[in-house]
């Protein structure tokens, strides 16, 4: 565990291990601010990456490959992890409402927390869908969804509503895997369909012509049927209610259509667009708050909209990590410009991938080793992490004149076990106490000490202490669970 050498001045807590934070995390690790300490709050240890999901699905990486450990990222950043769900904001006080834990207090506030595939006002879609966010629990539903198709004996068929790139390229991979499974497994996989459902005219609306051509050649080769023009007005156990349409055959339904926020978002008290994003300005803040920044899925800008993608969470995490350390420091923030036409490589399954940039499509099992190279590079920069010199302890720049003297007042900070409270605080919590008479406690319980003498049975006395118990984790509420548990 990374110790800090300052007291802490400013709490930055960041709700969400999205693409954007672990850039956060990162940057701030290999040049902290002395006196500022992060606190990332996320429901998963291990978080996705996005581009890798894919292939993940396709079998060919491990889980591994396609996670980030946000363990030791937090520990290279000297930052506290907290595995938790966030269910509200107390903008009022400034701190983070969680399911399992008190509030969490914060000075600056920062949202990565991405999106959910939007099932409002399709009856049974929550019920009887599989939603593909959020991601970091989509793993497990594939693998039950598996377990399904070879009960059946490779007999299903599977339907996948959005037609955009990550549900194309996400239904080609399911294609590749199960296939791949029920033949393993000593199944005919001819009794394996797919289809994939989409409620505008045409699949990859947003992509050049060329490009939706391209995957239209690659369904078909692959025997995977379309059906476009055709919104959900349903999904009950075994089929999709299609308008115009009529019902659709489908044992298991992977949903990935148009992203919606986190719910608990619209109670928080912040600026939101329509569809219930958060609306944030040039710099990456959440309008009217100074103290809040966002980036990824669950923000939209106030003057332009982009699509919901990894590729600009991925870009604005840099921007953020400035924009975080400049309000921290006083200066002036700088706009976030993500870039007006991003690359897209888009995989098939197998390892040959499409890709487009500025009108130019480009096809072949070289675009998938390009991509393979370009996601593995991005995971390195978090999953093998530099070794840094550790600079001379400077004045904290956070820190005014007040600040300054109060530490300074302060006789001596403990520079032992690091686990001890001091004894105004600890008197006072004691007080409030009213201990049980034990007879097996001898000495302990009249004469507090952190030494107690406990009659076991027998001629010897057992003699339990607590003085040596250092802070394992740099979690009060978690330690103090260890603790407690510890001393029962």
């Amino acid at each position: 565990m990374k110790t800090m050498s300052h007291p802490v001045l400013k709490d930055v807590v960041l709700l969400g291990a999205g693409h954007s934070h672990v850039t956060v995390l990162r940057m701030f690790g290999m040049k902290p601010i002395p006196g500022v300490r992060l606190t990332l709050i996320s429901r998963e240890v291990h978080t996705p990456y996005s581009g890798m999901l894919p292939g993940l699905i396709a079998g060919h990486y491990g889980f591994d490959d396609a996670h980030i450990d946000t363990g030791p990222l937090a520990r290279f950043a000297g930052a506290r992890l907290y595995q938790d769900e966030v269910v509200d904001l107390d903008l009022a006080g400034r701190r983070v409402i969680c399911r399992s834990r008190p509030p969490v207090p914060y000075d600056l506030l920062s949202l990565n927390i991405g999106s959910t595939p939007n099932t409002a006002g399709v009856p049974g879609a929550s019920e009887h869908a599989i939603p593909v966010k959020p991601i970091d629990g989509f793993l497990r539903r594939f693998e039950a969804l598996q377990t399904r198709v070879l009960a059946r004996k490779g007999r299903a068929a599977v339907a996948l509503v959005g037609a955009g790139a990550g549900g194309v390229e996400l239904l080609l991979a399911a294609e590749h895997r199960l296939r791949h499974a029920v033949r393993h497994a000593g199944f005919d996989a001819s009794g394996l369909s797919f289809v994939l459902v989409s409620d505008v005219p045409n699949i990859l609306p947003s992509f050049p012509a060329a490009f939706r051509a391209r995957f239209h050649s690659i369904l078909a080769a692959r025997g995977i049927a379309v059906v476009t023009g055709a919104p959900v007005t349903a999904v009950e156990t075994g089929r999709l209610m299609l308008a115009g349409y009529g019902p659709l055959a489908a044992d298991e339904i992977l949903w990935t259509t148009q992203a919606a926020p986190a719910r608990w978002l619209a109670k928080a008290g912040l600026p939101l667009d329509p569809r219930g994003f958060l609306k944030v300005d040039s710099m990456l803040r959440v309008i009217g708050q100074d103290d809040v920044f966002a980036a990824g899925d669950t923000i939209a800008f106030s003057d332009r909209e982009l699509p919901k993608s990894g590729v600009y969470a991925v870009r604005a995490g840099p921007a953020l990590a400035d924009n975080i350390r400049r309000t921290l420091t006083g200066r002036s923030l700088r706009r976030f410009k993500p870039q007006r036409e991003a690359l897209y490589l888009v995989s098939t399954g197998e390892r040959h991938a499409v890709g487009t940039r500025n009108g130019v499509v480009v096809e072949g099992a070289w675009v998938w080793r390009w991509k393979d190279w370009i996601d593995r590079r991005f995971m390195r920069k978090y999953n093998d992490l530099p070794e840094m010199k550790v600079a001379p302890a400077a004045l904290p720049p956070l820190a005014d004149r007040e600040a300054l003297k109060e530490i300074s007042a302060i006789a001596m900070r403990c520079g032992g076990c690091g686990a001890k409270v001091g004894a105004t605080v600890l008197t006072r919590a004691l007080a409030g106490l009213i201990p049980a008479a034990r007879a097996d406690v001898v000495v302990g319980l009249d004469a507090p000490d952190d030494a107690a003498l406990v009659d076991v049975g027998g001629e010897k006395l057992s003699l339990q202490t607590v003085d040596y118990f250092r802070a394992i984790v740099d979690d009060p509420y978690t330690l103090g669970k260890i603790a407690a548990n510890h001393a029962l």
